[in-house]
């Protein structure tokens, strides 16, 4: 199925404390080129997000935006260091011996010395934490995805009419060509003519008068690989999704054809067809920079 290289997707996916979000966009690119950005905790897993991500997607320049929620009370836990603790017991004690005061102390009060009491960021079960992530990646990408398929499937119908299109064209120039070889024909035979009357015939000059009409009138060759390439064309689009590269060589092959129709073309008709057809090709080039 024809895909568009422009999309976008989003994906949650959380339990009590958490909720991963993830977001992608992307625009056209030759290759796929993926640029991820996500919080501290999920760096462990940037290598599985692109494997995940180039099974994915074939081309485009994707950007994919996670962020990581959780609630206040699960994000840090307080811990008591016993060993500093310990030793202001052990100090307080002694001193009390030495100088002979009261021995009171209490925990509220071992509390409040420095850093007896410490803040810590939670540790995360990582499975858990890749379970979700991985959750909210999927559900990202396969709403990324089906937003490039119908964009897909527009362009697609644009670029089928554009073909017809150009078949439109080309049946013009069929007609057109008949009557452009008999008018060269018709000016041809009255220049033999006149030098027949003159009494003076150069065969170098017929040969080269035939050559030109060979080289600058016929054109039959290009229609044929203009008809060619229409219909290559449609079946590209009725196969794979992965049609871009093929199509913009294509695409490369028929404005080569309109270009020598427009170098052959003595006619204003056919010239007039010829800027239509390179008009109309850019416009599938256009097109097609945006298919996977």
């Amino acid at each position: 199925m024809v895909r568009s290289m422009t999309g976008f997707g989003r994906g949650e996916a959380g339990d009590a404390s958490r909720k991963i979000i993830v977001e992608m966009k992307s625009v056209n690119h030759r290759y796929l080129d993926l640029n991820i950005k996500l919080p501290k905790k999920l760096n462990p897993f940037e290598v599985d997000i692109r494997n995940y991500l180039k099974s994915q997607i074939v081309r485009g320049k994707v950007d994919v935006y996670i962020t990581l929620e959780t609630s206040a009370d699960e994000e840090y836990v307080l811990k008591y260091n016993s060993k500093l603790a310990g030793m202001y017991v052990e100090n307080l004690k002694a001193m009390s011996e030495e100088f002979g005061l009261d021995y009171d102390l209490k925990a509220t009060h071992l509390s409040r010395y420095p850093d007896v009491l410490e803040m810590e960021e939670a540790q995360a079960d990582e499975e858990e934490l890749k379970e979700l992530l991985m959750e909210a990646l999927s559900i990202a990408t396969t709403q990324f995805s089906d937003n490039r398929i119908k964009e897909g499937q527009r362009l697609q119908v644009d670029l089928l009419a554009k073909m017809d299109e150009m078949s439109g064209y080309v049946d013009v120039l069929e007609a057109r060509s008949p009557q452009i070889v008999e008018e060269f024909s018709s000016r041809l035979k009255a220049k033999v003519k006149d030098l027949i009357e003159d009494g003076h015939i150069d065969e170098n000059r017929i040969a080269a008068e035939i050559v030109l009409y060979a080289d600058k009138v016929c054109i039959d060759e290009e229609m044929v690989r203009l008809r060619s390439h229409v219909e290559e064309t449609k079946q590209v689009l009725s196969k794979d999704h992965e049609v871009g590269r093929k199509l913009d060589f294509i695409a490369q092959e028929m404005n080569r054809e309109a270009n020598t129709i427009l170098s052959k073309s003595t006619d204003v008709e056919i010239a007039g067809v010829g800027i239509s057809l390179k008009t109309l090709i850019e416009k599938v080039r256009e097109q097609i920079q945006n298919l996977e």
